[in-house]
């Protein structure tokens, strides 16, 4: 089996006019935790739009699990088992904490068909998503709708979870407890693709790391070495972790 599940190869993506990335190559292992990095207007983000095909590649090829999947769209890439937690949430405001959950359980029309084990264990990932379980998600602080953002992500098993900038604008004390939610979901195998600025949270949670810079990846490799390396934090991304 080839070690990494998803690879991106020479990825260019334009949007309009503009060229955003400028051939992408990245490599996420199978069952790690890697953190993508950058300053801000790097390419993060689009690069993560355009693994989910919400905007497509104009040249190179992304591969998910052997499969190519450069041009597919949106719901046939959500259907392989990727969850996608955008920087913005996307949680609807109008509908309830649950219904909200039940969206995204595919394999359940009532919420009654949830399963039982993994919800307790999202609880107690997450005591807030029980606790306004019957409350309009629009109701909740940005912290807590975050954390019903990755909620919903894993309320059933993926094969890849995908999240933009889970800490930004969160309390420490809701980052510590992302940080352990996050940590609990390694221990599951599951493989994590991370876009995070919060460098402290990167240190304590990546196993691997690529950084982006102008559209394109300028460095790739362990997580732990990266960290041990204030020269080399400064010439990839301004500061030191």
């Amino acid at each position: 089996m080839n070690q990494d599940l998803l690879q991106l190869s020479g990825v260019h993506t334009h949007i309009g006019a503009y060229h955003i990335l400028h051939g992408v190559d990245l490599a996420v292992p199978h069952g790690q935790l890697t953190m993508l990095l950058g300053r801000n207007g790097a390419g993060k983000t689009t690069t993560l739009r355009t693994i989910m095909g919400l905007w497509h590649a104009s040249q190179g090829s992304v591969v998910f699990d052997g499969k190519n999947i450069t041009d597919a769209e949106t719901p046939s890439i959500a259907g392989l088992d990727i969850a996608y937690v955008p920087e913005n949430m996307g949680i609807f405001s109008d509908l309830t904490v649950k219904e909200n959950m039940l969206l995204a359980a595919r394999r359940a029309r009532y919420a009654a068909q949830m399963d039982t084990k993994r919800l307790e264990w999202i609880f107690s990932l997450f005591p807030a998503v029980e606790k306004f379980w019957n409350h309009p998600a629009g109701k909740l602080s940005g912290g807590q709708k975050q954390m019903l953002a990755v909620a919903r992500a894993i309320v059933e098993p993926r094969k890849l979870l995908i999240v933009d900038e889970p800490s930004k604008g969160l309390a420490p004390a809701i980052i510590n407890n992302m940080i352990d939610a996050f940590a609990q979901l390694k221990q599951t195998g599951t493989t994590i693709l991370l876009v995070e600025q919060n460098l402290s949270f990167a240190k304590r949670l990546g196993d691997h790391v690529a950084v982006m810079d102008n559209g394109k990846v300028v460095h790739s490799g362990s997580m732990k070495t990266l960290a041990a390396d204030e020269k080399l934090q400064h010439a990839l991304l301004g500061l030191s972790i």
